[in-house]
């Protein structure tokens, strides 16, 4: 499957994650057992969510028995577990325990602690603070891991790193889900386009299957094979969750018909659920010359907040299951500690210029100066997705404004950086004609395009991930600008457009270098 889950930096952009999550790393001694205190502080006084609370076993399967009779498996009447995955998702019973977790606060992550936390450094600082502490576990001579033995400066995750970072998913991702699945019940007109209830089906799915997995490994000799379970788990929902982009666009795209159509719910072909019209639909029922779709701004907000999420979802779980593969060099997880915007773009100008030539017969030359030898950490992929919407949008601007076979004036690319910058700043400028004034509120909206109706309407009807891939059309669903710019803020940057109408365009991606932003979490 295609995928952004890649951390070799030869194959950013195109890439394919093996479905082998059961790669298994051998456990040569005995390992301990771990019990995530989400609320533990560090020694500067900051919450430190990924920070794990060792205990002994005794205290551990005491503290597991008490959870495990909690909502994710709760008892019926008769005394048998109910397995929550065999209901009707409409079932006060489902709708119950997704209220239960959406009331729950969600916890946030920054680049920092997500590198930190892969290299099992916390692990040692958990250590350090509890110096009159007993010991954790004897020593390997006696037959047990200490945490030393578990923490490393490597980019290979240790099992003790993959167990801790399990127990936070399974405790952390359900309640994302809730707060998604509820926003997804609540957003008018959009909430009963076929496909964004789809949406639903599929997050609710996930939803519990996370749910089926005990909150923590049963034993210690079973925490291992809990934590694989797990991440098979994860594996599949990762997988399966890879088509959301493009079918909350086809939502998208099935309400803009809708709207113009005069017919915004009841029984048509235009992809609107059947059934009878709700009390939202009477209120928002305006003719099709005066609602106008990329203007709904309660319909944009939701789309905001769904694509941030769902961003942060797949960060999560995409370094995790990262983790658990072969080590890469300067990676740890899907997060390189030495990216270079340098390289990112060269590879993002190759794609770009593939797909411009395959469509026009050639492409606008790049020019790259500034900061060339620059590298700080990030997502390489998050980079080289901005990069590549922006460049194509650049080459498709210039070759449509000059006209096909005409000497283009080059396209150029600015990296600045500093030793004193709070960011990493690139610039993408061309001379392809502009935007109007008129229209740049619109190119942050997720269905707005200038691209032929018919590619549009064939992409949303018949592929998946294609957004993400060299295969797509230059200009194709209209979302490319607010994803990029949603990828950009997910870590504490942002991206915005400048323009002038007849001249061209300036776009600057802004990237936080230090990595401490934390993930602007929607409610």
């Amino acid at each position: 499957m295609t995928s952004l889950l890649t951390r070799s930096g030869h194959s950013i952009g195109r890439c394919v994650f093996s479905g082998a999550v059961g790669v298994r790393r051998p456990s040569v001694v005995r390992p301990i057992c771990i019990h995530i205190n989400i609320h533990h502080h560090d020694s500067d006084g900051m919450r430190n969510s990924l920070s794990p609370n060792l205990s002994v076993c005794p205290r551990w399967r005491a503290v597991s028995a008490i959870h495990c009779k909690r909502l994710s498996t709760t008892s019926s009447s008769s005394g048998d577990a109910v397995d929550y995955r065999l209901l009707p998702h409409d079932s006060p019973q489902i709708l119950e325990l997704i209220n239960h977790h959406a009331r729950k606060p969600q916890t946030s992550a920054s680049l920092q602690t997500l590198m930190k936390t892969g290299r099992g450094e916390f692990l040692h600082k958990m250590a350090k603070q509890m110096p009159d502490s007993p010991p954790i576990a004897p020593n390997a001579e006696a037959g047990y891991a200490s945490v030393d033995m578990f923490a490393s400066e490597e980019s290979e995750a240790t099992p003790l790193v993959l167990l801790q970072v399990a127990s936070f998913l399974r405790r952390e991702l359900p309640i994302r889900l809730a707060h998604r699945i509820q926003d997804l019940q609540r957003v008018p007109l959009l909430r009963d386009m076929k496909s964004v209830q789809q949406v639903k089906e599929l997050y609710t799915t996930s939803f519990l299957d996370i749910l089926s997995m005990p909150k923590h490994p049963p034993t210690r000799e079973g925490q291992f094979a809990w934590e694989a379970q797990f991440a098979s788990i994860l594996e599949n929902i990762y997988e399966r969750h890879g088509s959301v982009l493009v079918q909350m666009a086809r939502g998208a795209f099935e309400l803009r018909a809708a709207i113009r159509r005069g017919v915004l719910l009841g029984g048509d072909d235009d992809g609107c659920d059947d059934g009878p019209k709700t009390s939202s639909s009477a209120d928002l029922s305006r003719s099709r010359e005066t609602v106008e779709f990329e203007l709904l701004e309660s319909t944009h907000a939701f789309l905001d907040r769904f694509y941030i999420s769902r961003i942060g979802i797949r960060v999560l779980i995409g370094q995790y299951l990262s983790l658990r593969q072969p080590p890469v060099e300067n990676y740890v997880g899907i997060i390189c500690s030495k990216t270079s915007p340098y390289e990112i773009v060269k590879r993002a100008i190759d794609d770009a210029a593939f797909m411009c030539t395959r469509k026009y017969g050639d492409a606008p030359e790049v020019i790259i100066t500034g900061r060339l030898d620059m590298t700080f950490p990030y997502v390489p992929t998050h980079l080289h997705y901005i990069m590549l919407e922006l460049l194509k949008n650049s080459m498709r601007a210039t070759v449509e404004y000059h006209g096909v076979d005409a000497d283009y004036p080059p396209i150029k690319v600015v990296i600045a950086d500093g030793s004193d910058n709070e960011d990493v700043i690139v610039k993408v400028s061309d001379e392809g004609g502009g935007i109007p004034r008129s229209n740049m509120k619109r190119i942050w909206s997720y269905l707005f395009t200038t691209a032929d109706p018919e590619i549009q309407e064939g992409m949303v009807a018949l592929n998946e991930n294609v957004d993400h891939s060299i295969d797509s059309p230059l200009a194709g669903l209209g979302y490319g600008l607010p994803i990029s710019r949603s990828y950009a803020r997910y870590f504490g940057g942002d991206l915005s457009i400048m323009s002038m109408e007849g001249h061209g365009t300036d776009c600057f991606v802004y990237l936080t270098r230090l990595g401490n932003t934390r993930e602007p979490l929607p409610i």
